[in-house]
């Protein structure tokens, strides 16, 4: 049986665990030769290792040009062309407004922000000559909302909606879709609230419409839907993947409510 991917090649950047990893596992799973692409490089290899010969691990640092030129050319030259691109590395700073450092600011905007810029970039032209491709770009619903406490991360976020809006109106006559990936709570290590918070984590979904967090896998579905042929007319898009947590809360002791 064929594969949704098949005869794709990706670059998936922090695919040494959380979403990245259940990403990078199911595009292999479905015909894709993937490039594992983290700083992390033990657990990375790991799972390049463990998904086979259809995946191998590079040292990524999404912040830096070298880096991005150097990964780009080892997909193609390993695999012969590159079709897809999966910019989900983040990081993430807790922090309120005034007393975030520039420097803090910037350590995040640099992953986040500049390293998805780098990574499409780098890859129009490897893109282009494989016939076009698709670029999922992974932001979050702190793109579309404002929370206090993440100006560094909300800001970045926001910013690659605009990137993604950008690219794929520059790339669309190459063949290149540019999609956006916005996610609420996910349950991945870089997702968990810090030690010495008052919130409860159970708490923050308990008014949701959906009371739980998404799964990497989830994500990974989605991913693949935007990497696949059979989104082939969909470019510029955002797809919201939280559960229904942007459209609207459940109101505790009005009707509809349960319970």
């Amino acid at each position: 049986m064929a594969g949704r991917l098949d005869g794709k090649v990706a670059i998936i950047t922090g695919g040494a665990r959380g979403q990245g990893e259940a990403e990078a596992r199911l595009f292999a799973a479905e015909g894709a030769r993937v490039v594992v692409a983290d700083v992390l490089e033990e657990l990375g290899r790991a799972v390049a290792s463990s998904i086979g010969e259809a995946a191998r691990f590079e040292r990524l640092d999404v912040s830096s040009e070298e880096d991005w030129t150097r990964v780009v050319g080892v997909a193609v030259d390993h695999f012969g062309s590159l079709t897809t691109l999966v910019n989900n590395a983040g990081i993430v700073a807790f922090s309120a407004f005034e007393e975030t450092s520039l420097e803090e600011y910037m350590r995040v905007i640099n992953v986040n922000q500049v390293g998805t810029f780098l990574g499409m970039r780098s890859s129009i032209a490897a893109l282009s000559e494989a016939g076009g491709g698709s670029i999922v770009n992974v932001a979050s619903v702190e793109g579309i909302r404002g929370s206090n406490g993440l100006v560094s991360y909300g800001s970045s976020k926001w910013a690659i909606r605009g990137l993604s809006k950008i690219g794929s109106v520059e790339f669309a006559r190459r063949g290149i879709r540019v999609n956006t990936l916005l996610p609420g709570s996910v349950a991945t290590p870089m997702s968990a609230l810090p030690p010495d918070t008052e919130v409860d984590s159970q708490a923050i979904v308990a008014d949701r419409p959906i009371q739980r967090a998404g799964t990497p896998e989830e994500l990974a579905q989605a991913a693949l839907f935007l990497a696949a042929d059979e989104s082939s007319y969909i470019s510029g898009a955002e797809l919201v993947v939280d559960g229904a947590w942007t459209a609207g809360s459940l109101i505790r002791g009005m009707p509809g409510h349960p319970g």
